[in-house]
């Protein structure tokens, strides 16, 4: 399929398309550990009711990490079909293998993906200049957009210096900015080229970063998580693209109990961990809470008790969530 910008125009496209929530939801999975496709498809549905714009899939969250090769290229092919073209979709990359990584590539932008969320090489490739030749080779060798992911769940946070190297190539559009070190967005916009996007993924700073450039909250699931407060989440994201921020503070202060809740159970345990697995369980079980088809985890991860759904159930109802 046709993508909607050359190589030359990628950095323009981005900035004037990726906007609102694009979320990046679990995976639905069969009691048998396969992937439960009616469950894919019917969540599919509920995102699109929802008025989501894109959807980030493949990647921590959606258990991409612990599947096998075959089910993560099948997951995607059932969520391009359900999608029918109503939201934007893209991937998320966690390969040391750059090679692996292209012939994900290849598959997907057969079947409708525009880009792709990559995570600098987990294993071998340390250095600035080795990272700097994954990218460069990969973006060579796909015309699909590329948002890095700066993270410490991959073992090296990308310096700036790094990232203005790897942010000239053609096809980087720009990044997810997850170093979780306060303050770390607004420095990295200033330092980095202007024609990028780049995304503040802690939803507790996301409404200041919209008043300084901000457009994007890439990658997260808070919008999908926050079920009957949602609502609030739109609001304010609108009202602040429009200008009117003391009427977008408002709608945000209504969410800040479900905003707590979801830094105590996902966020804080990525920094505690390194990880998303310890999260994943729970957020499985939250899902399933507003309404959503989620399923059991994939070994060897476990689910969560009986007695933590309950724990978990009340805490929502209390959040207003439910």
């Amino acid at each position: 399929m046709a993508l909607e910008f050359t190589r030359s125009e990628a950095k323009s496209w981005a900035v004037e398309n990726l906007k609102g929530f694009y979320e990046c939801p679990i995976t639905p999975i069969s009691d048998d550990f396969t992937l439960d496709e009616a469950g894919i498809r019917e969540n599919i549905d509920a995102y699109a009711d929802m008025g989501i714009p894109g959807l980030v899939v493949g990647g921590n969250v959606a258990e991409g990490w612990n599947l096998k090769l075959s089910d993560w290229l099948r997951y995607h092919e059932i969520v391009a079909d359900a999608n029918k073209g109503r939201m934007k979709l893209w991937t998320i990359l966690l390969d040391h293998s750059v090679h692996q990584a292209l012939e994900k590539l290849d598959r997907l932008e057969a079947i409708g993906f525009e880009g792709a969320e990559v995570m600098n090489p987990p294993f071998q490739l340390k250095s600035d200049d080795e990272i700097y030749d994954y990218f460069q080779y990969l973006t060579d060798h796909s015309d699909l957009a590329v948002m890095l992911y700066r993270t410490p769940v991959s073992g090296k946070v990308l310096s700036v210096d790094l990232m203005k190297r790897v942010c000239d190539l053609d096809t980087v559009v720009g990044m997810k900015q997850g170093s979780l070190i306060q303050g770390d967005t607004a420095r990295v916009r200033k330092a980095l080229r202007n024609d990028l996007v780049i995304s503040e993924p802690i939803e507790y700073a996301f409404l200041d970063d919209l008043r300084v450039g901000g457009q994007v909250m890439w990658a997260n699931f808070c919008y999908i998580a926050f079920g009957k407060q949602r609502v609030h989440m739109k609001a304010y994201f609108d009202l602040a693209m429009a200008g009117d921020f003391d009427a977008a503070r408002e709608e945000w202060m209504l969410l800040r109990d479900a905003g707590a809740l979801f830094e105590e159970i996902m966020v804080t345990w990525i920094i505690n961990t390194g990880s998303y697995a310890s999260a994943i369980p729970y957020m499985k079980a939250w899902f399933e809470f507003v309404g959503l088809k989620a399923g059991t985890i994939m070994p060897p991860v476990k689910p969560i008790t009986g007695e933590d759904r309950e724990w978990l159930q009340g805490r929502l109802r209390e959040a207003g969530i439910l």
